[in-house]
């Protein structure tokens, strides 16, 4: 029993109480007396059951497990699908309720007529077949893509009333199975010259990032598969660029271009969309890394706790710079912590799934997570995976990352600029076959 005393405030219990004999004292509080309730045959169990189909679906009982749509009406504006967390286990999220991003709706990219070439300061340029790419030698590893306006609602100076869904939806893990970038790049021949590989999509917009050619050579991977079976449509299919740790925009999807150049090409979204502006009126371009997070989804807003007694609190950890060292949590509103067990496999920027039971009475609480990681330790629960300079809260500010670089943009310009955003999406919509022209490579003052 000294395992089920409390090791934080409001009932938080040791970490491994349910593996040391302690799950008895769950089923006291969540079964029922067998002479209470005799096991009967149900009528499911009388009669044969359905047909078998050729690719399985959920229970029509899990029908709440979906993901919510801010275009349902596919409006000519960006699409999110997000992630119902606080419905889910685990590490993994099913291909079906992976988070999805899309600025003109999802391509219906044909695998036999749809190329990838690699050009630019390369010794031979090479295109690449859906199936050629198939008979490369493949690797396979867990990473989350995130979206790097998720968990934006924090910001907020007033709290969210929100599920987690809500607030961090723009967040999934998958097993990812491709082709190592580098081995392409190896057989192109990278000059010497080149220091960047500008990666561009084949959707209506020709979405586009300069990504880093050290980042390109590391861990970076065209993958081909999710969770074991192609890519879904919203996550890239046939083809995608996936960056592991790195902002989900990065993770070109619908890959049809890598252009291996001297200096980042400045391209269309680059510039505009994913430079963030600060406060002070500066923006940041080619901002990365995914910081250490974490966020609980067991309880959550919109999970009713039936009574007081012993629960699980369960959330998902994670970091673009490594593995989960540890994850604390508190019952009490950040007044004393307790850490809670973490869930093998620990993987490197990948979802870690961590556990902690608590004893709850019935009464008020304020349950919150902070996240250590490796070479991540920096960013705990007083930044909460802040941009830099973003850390409104706190009023502290991360040192700059070497690829960070201000620009004297400004929030006049920015707020001026801000009606062109709606009519540029129109455009595309309604003239899906023109994109924007590639901007030239341009060399940073």
């Amino acid at each position: 029993m000294a395992n089920t005393l409390p090791v934080a405030g409001n009932g938080l219990l040791e970490r491994r109480a349910f593996l040391r004999g302690s799950a008895a004292l769950v089923t006291s509080y969540v079964a029922s007396p067998v002479a209470a309730e005799p096991l009967g045959e149900a009528p499911w169990s009388r009669e044969p059951g359905m047909l078998v189909p050729a690719y399985g679906v959920p229970s029509k009982f899990e029908k709440a497990a979906v993901r919510t749509l801010s275009n349902p009406k596919g409006e000519a504006r960006t699409q999110h699908a997000r992630t119902p967390h606080h419905l889910l286990q685990g590490m993994t999220t099913p291909n079906g309720l992976h988070f999805v991003i899309s600025h003109a709706g999802d391509p219906d990219v044909d695998p036999q007529a749809h190329r990838l070439a690699i050009h630019g300061l390369v010794k031979r340029p090479l295109v690449f077949t859906v199936e050629s790419l198939m008979r490369y030698p493949m690797v396979s590893r867990f990473t989350f893509v995130e979206c790097g306006g998720n968990s934006a609602p924090l910001f907020s100076p007033e709290p969210i009333q929100a599920s987690v869904q809500a607030l961090h939806g723009l967040a999934s893990c998958a097993e990812w199975t491709g082709v190592p970038l580098a081995v392409l790049l190896d057989e192109a021949g990278v000059d010497p010259k080149a220091k960047w590989v500008v990666a561009e999509g084949a959707d209506a917009p020709r979405l586009s990032r300069s990504v880093p050619l050290g980042k390109a050579l590391d861990d970076a991977m065209i993958a081909l598969y999710q969770n074991g079976e192609r890519l879904m449509p919203g996550n890239g299919y046939p083809m995608r660029l996936l960056l592991p740790g790195w902002e989900g925009n990065m993770n070109v999807k619908w890959l049809r271009r890598l252009e291996l150049t001297a200096a980042p090409a400045m391209t269309y979204y680059e510039s505009r969309t994913y430079a963030p502006v600060l406060p002070d009126g500066k923006a940041y371009q080619f901002y990365f890394l995914q910081e250490v997070k974490s966020f609980i989804t067991h309880p959550s807003p919109g999970l009713a706790l039936k009574g007081a007694g012993l629960y699980e609190i369960s959330g998902v950890a994670y970091s673009g710079n490594g593995r989960i060292a540890r994850v604390m949590v508190s019952a009490d509103g950040g007044n004393t912590w307790a850490p809670a067990a973490l869930q093998e496999p620990v993987l490197s920027k990948a979802f870690t799934r961590f556990r902690i039971p608590w004893q709850w009475n019935g009464g008020p609480a304020v349950l919150q997570s902070r996240r250590g990681g490796q070479r991540a330790t920096h960013a705990l629960a007083d930044h909460r995976g802040a941009r830099p300079g973003l850390a409104r809260s706190s009023g502290h500010r991360l040192p700059q990352p070497a690829l960070q670089r201000p620009y004297e943009l400004g929030h006049r310009f920015f707020r001026q600029r801000s009606p062109c955003v709606r009519l540029d999406f129109l455009f595309f919509w309604l003239f899906p076959a023109w994109h924007p022209p590639r901007v030239p490579t341009w060399v940073n003052p």
